[in-house]
């Protein structure tokens, strides 16, 4: 059933009103930022016949109903990426675009129902350009609101000081003491035991049943995010090919993909990828998320076949997926993303559990 949502009454859109005007100039900024580059700014559909194929996403789904009455299941995209791809097919060379996206089971400071995502690409361009796209957009944001530094949390972070670059390899064995490619092998397979070993010299807790994906999420949420972006932004790139399913592996290490991560305040703000366009690999890694999703939730998602299809002849790209309600939340010192929204969606309680 519907909670409370006091959003609208007037001394609390006072006292959020600001924020909002300056997600409205940021936005604007931002427009003029790509107009300037020679991007186009697309507009993508909501519905889709796969939200995504990640196995740690989930979606809101729906149905269309045809005119004999029979249905068809549809979602709400967790993210325009693949018709933003299938532009790129079509011939787009450079394009922007900013989505209302949708994710299920998420909802806190930094996490709502329904959220705003910049995404933007560049074909037949590495995802260096998109690093520095990055660190412009970050030093944009802050001037556009007047803001000399981006805050969350009494975290700080300089946005017109050149992002910190940092490999996940560099990262683990910095904050974690963690030799993570010694558990990948040169053909991308992860070594389960491997990495169990390494996590155990170095002091860090394993369970039985982790895979090598929970060890390495775990070391992520735990080691390395916490610190990343205090003082400036962190760039933290080189993720490994079995935590990319949407990049291409990296050409001097195949081991490693062309996946980066922005991180300000501790708070991931961006993920870009080097783009997968093989679409063999693509529709084999889907398959092993697809897998991943079912053993531990017991539900998949369909493969947009579409999608598969417009990769056979997608040229080389790089492409780049900011949340960008999150910029603003740092730009202008909220604390909380639903006050950057200008409506946020209903808050819902458990029927019989109560409000959590």
């Amino acid at each position: 059933m519907p909670a409370a949502s006091p959003w609208w009454t007037p001394d609390v859109h006072a006292d959020r009103r600001g924020f909002l005007i300056g997600r409205n100039r940021i936005q604007a900024a931002l427009r003029g930022f790509f107009a300037a580059r020679d991007f186009i700014e697309v507009d993508t559909a909501t519905l889709q016949v796969s939200p995504g194929n990640e196995a740690h996403l989930h979606a809101f789904a729906t149905q269309a109903i045809h005119h004999d009455g029979s249905t068809a299941p549809l979602y709400l995209h967790t993210s325009p990426e693949f018709a933003c791809k299938k532009l790129l097919s079509a011939g787009e060379q450079r394009i922007a675009c900013f989505a209302h996206v949708y994710r299920n089971r998420e909802r806190g400071p930094l996490h709502h129902p329904e959220f705003t995502m910049l995404e933007w690409y560049r074909a037949g361009e590495t995802y260096d350009a998109l690093m520095r796209d990055c660190a412009e957009i970050l030093g944009l944001a802050a001037e556009t609101v007047g803001a000399t530094r981006l805050i969350y949390r009494g975290a700080q972070a300089d946005p017109f000081v050149e992002p910190e670059r940092i490999t996940v390899a560099e990262a683990f064995e910095r904050f974690a003491g963690v030799d993570l490619l010694s558990s990948i092998d040169r053909s991308g397979e992860t070594d389960r035991e491997m990495l169990a070993e390494t996590l155990r010299v170095a002091g860090l807790r394993v369970a039985v049943d982790d895979t090598w994906a929970d060890m390495f999420s775990r070391v992520i949420v735990e080691k390395v995010e916490p610190n990343l972006g205090f003082g400036r932004a962190t760039i933290l790139y080189e993720y490994p090919v079995a935590e990319a399913a949407l990049a291409r592996p990296a050409p001097h290490d195949v081991r490693v993909a062309d996946r980066f991560e922005l991180y300000a305040c501790g708070v991931e703000l961006a993920n870009a990828f080097g783009e997968l366009t093989d679409a063999a690999e693509q529709r084999r890694r889907f398959g092993m998320e697809m897998a991943e999703k079912s053993r531990v939730y017991g539900e998949t998602y369909p493969l947009d076949e579409d999608f598969l299809s417009a990769l056979e002849i997608m040229p080389q790209a790089s492409g780049s997926a900011l949340g960008f309600d999150r910029l603003v939340m740092l730009a202008t010192g909220a604390s909380r993303i639903d006050q950057v929204i200008w409506a946020p969606v209903a808050e819902t309680e458990a029927m019989g559990e109560g409000h959590k």
